[in-house]
């Protein structure tokens, strides 16, 4: 198979309120925006999309139409996390999980979106070093 784009498409409950939030907080911008989906896009990764489609549509296969958000993490790399963190909350936005460090090399964060998504907002920092050895790394 020859892959020329990828995206992601989620059912959302509210289509709008997603994608004021990815635009208001992340910098997607709207490529196409129906009521019934939306497709957006990141003005440094103009080869993502991210969709939104209104839960129950008929455009989506009968079977899948009804079903609830879950079990999707979308991640973000960023230079700073804990800049990303502090700007979010001043926006207001609760966390699902506070910036931490994770000794195999990631500084990271997490919140919700309005369709159920958990967001994780992910910077490299160097790894421990014990925690490597301890792994065989």
């Amino acid at each position: 198979m020859r892959i020329t784009k990828t995206g992601t498409a989620l059912l959302a409950d509210d289509v709008a309120a997603s994608t004021r939030f990815y635009a208001d907080h992340f910098d997607f911008r709207p490529l196409a925006e129906l009521g019934w989906y939306a497709s957006l896009q990141h003005p440094q990764h103009p080869d993502y999309t991210l969709d939104f489609v209104q839960r129950g549509h008929e455009a989506m296969p009968a079977g899948f139409r009804g079903q609830g958000t879950g079990g999707v993490l979308l991640g973000f790399l960023v230079a700073d996390a804990a800049a990303e963190e502090a700007a979010l909350r001043g926006k207001g936005i609760p966390l699902a999980e506070p910036l931490r460090d994770e000794p195999w090399g990631q500084r990271r964060f997490n919140v919700w979106a309005p369709e159920g998504t958990l967001i994780e907002v992910i910077q490299n920092i160097d790894p421990d070093p014990e925690w490597m050895a301890a792994q065989g790394l």
